[in-house]
């Protein structure tokens, strides 16, 4: 299989290394080959975090480059715009339409963007967007936008949402368990 390529992004404390952690066991349940690279950046001060996720028959870097990513799984809707060039081709971005300001908002020295969907979809980007945070509070807490937006993420895969639940559960701690997998169930079926 050529290898596959996808990069979660996001701000610190969204949940992003518990994605990577879990979409790379389910990986490595179904017999590939994976890498995954964390770059954590400002993460415990609201900044932004990367992780490199690359499956296939043999990957040899855990390293994305611009134009290489088949999915973009964006915890925020201006972390999808700060990463989409390295988007390929054909490639989609799925992400949370949520919006936290960067310290250059909060302090005042910038503006939030706006219109970013639709100048994504004006630059060709096959954008599958949506309102994680509500469907998080839906299922119990805001902090499960992680496990909703993977669950609509699996919507793009074959394996049956029984795959992923196993995975759910050999990477979440139990007393958080039946959240994450109401989560998940949500994301996948909205």
């Amino acid at each position: 299989m050529e290898t596959k390529n996808m990069m979660i992004v996001g701000v610190g404390g969204q949940g992003t290394l518990l994605a990577s952690k879990l979409f790379g066991r389910l990986l490595l349940d179904q017999g590939y080959d994976v890498k995954v690279s964390e770059v954590h950046g400002m993460s415990q001060r609201g900044g932004s975090v990367v992780t490199y996720v690359r499956w296939g028959d043999r990957v040899c870097s855990p390293v994305i480059d611009k134009g290489e990513a088949d999915f973009i799984l964006s915890f925020e809707l201006l972390e999808a715009a700060r990463w989409m060039e390295f988007l390929r081709p054909g490639g989609r971005i799925i992400t949370n339409t949520q919006q936290i300001n960067p310290m250059p908002v909060i302090t005042g020295a910038a503006e939030y963007p706006q219109a970013l969907e639709k100048r994504m979809a004006e630059a060709g980007v096959a954008l599958d967007a949506m309102d994680a945070l509500s469907l998080a509070e839906e299922a119990g807490s805001s902090k499960a936008v992680n496990l909703v937006l993977l669950g609509r993420l699996s919507r793009y895969f074959d394996w049956p949402e029984e795959t992923w639940q196993q995975a759910i559960t050999a990477s979440v701690p139990e007393k958080f368990l039946e959240l994450n997998r109401k989560a998940f169930h949500l994301g996948r079926n909205s």
